[in-house]
């Protein structure tokens, strides 16, 4: 989430309140209708293929979404990466890498062997999931259409996983998945600015699965979508990770005073998760999503760590930092994923080969 968006996200999420925001809300409206009508005609060009696109010879498995982020897409890839893997296929992520430096150059993040950049070339979410995923092949690219055929002819893979593919129209998919935030789907139905959409929800019309993210056990489905759904749910782990090393568990932690931070679409809801878990946040601080840490940053980090027991942040952020470079000892907290139709996604997966 960027700082222009963070600006009116207030406005977008609840609707114009104030004198303002009731007097620029139209202004809004006006560049969202022209922003999702781009958008339309770019999707009506490739469907009736005015524009063309690229197949590719193996299997393309695309996850995205239709809003502008913070529906949790790198813990759905990873647990699709670490299906594929275990299944014995040759797996590759090829992702635009958003927030990385020189982001006008493709690189190979890693051939199958960890991560071989540092998380300012390859983006947080590209590294970590080299980390998580050692033999799988990250590529970042800004046309993915090279990543791709370079993922098949340089790395011999299997299957490509698209990371955020739901808007590149450019590659051929064979199955699109488009991810939902449960507490909020589709917003208010606005196109950004005025909303959080990326596209008109006609736009959903592309997807094959739905995966219906933040869900608890027993809840139902609100819309209606074009298509079979899935639902998963994602947790926080019980334990901290200090970024020299080791493991500590939350419970050792919540008689203290913690000062937490991220640079993560929505981070209000990973603030609320860690308060959920049982811990003491006493404040927070928030960074433009896909953050670099350099110098104005760590005097945040340094400041918000002042009386402060511990600070804590998310694994994404974590990547980028160092233990030596902060005054207060610093935890990340690893995210996971529970399907609760995992069945059901290994054999539609299975489909595909």
């Amino acid at each position: 989430m960027g700082p222009l968006f963070r600006f009116f996200y207030p406005i977008v999420s609840r609707g114009p309140e104030t004198g303002l925001e009731k007097l620029l809300f139209p202004v809004l409206l006006l560049c969202s209708w022209i922003y999702g009508s781009i958008g339309l005609l770019r999707s009506l060009l490739y469907r009736f293929h005015i524009l063309s696109s690229y197949q590719a010879e193996v299997p393309v498995i695309s996850v995205g979404n239709l809003s502008s982020g913070g529906t949790g897409k790198t813990p759905v890839v990873d647990h699709l990466a670490r299906h594929l893997l275990a299944i014995g296929k040759k797996t590759a992520v090829v992702s635009r890498g958003y927030g990385r430096e020189n982001s006008s150059q493709s690189y190979l993040v890693s051939s199958g062997n960890g991560p071989q950049l540092s998380p300012n070339l390859a983006g947080d979410e590209p590294f970590l999931l080299a980390r998580r995923n050692p033999s799988l092949v990250v590529i970042v690219a800004t046309n993915r259409k090279e990543g791709i055929i370079s993922a098949v002819r340089d790395h011999g893979v299997e299957v490509i996983i698209l990371d955020d593919g739901f808007q590149h129209l450019a590659a051929r998919r064979d199955l699109d998945i488009v991810l939902l935030d449960s507490e909020c789907p589709l917003g208010r139905g606005r196109v950004l600015p005025a909303g959080i959409l990326r596209e008109f929800p006609s736009a959903l019309k592309r997807g094959d699965l739905f995966i219906m993210t933040r869900m608890e056990k027993g809840t139902t489905v609100s819309i209606e979508l074009p298509g079979e759904v899935l639902s998963c749910r994602h947790k926080i782990s019980t334990n901290a990770l200090p970024l020299d090393g080791g493991s500590v568990e939350f419970t050792a932690l919540a008689s203290r005073r913690g000062g937490a931070f991220a640079g993560v679409a929505v981070p209000q809801k990973f603030f609320a998760d860690l308060e959920k878990a049982g811990l003491n946040i006493v404040k927070t601080a928030i960074f433009q999503d896909h953050v670099h840490y350099g110098r104005m940053e760590m005097e945040r980090l340094i400041e918000l760590g002042q009386d402060m027991d511990y600070l804590i942040t998310t694994e994404k952020d974590a990547v980028k930092l160092c233990q030596d470079d902060l005054n207060t000892v610093c935890y990340a907290v690893p995210l996971s994923l529970e399907f609760f139709e995992n069945e059901k996604l290994e054999a539609i997966i299975s489909r595909l080969f």
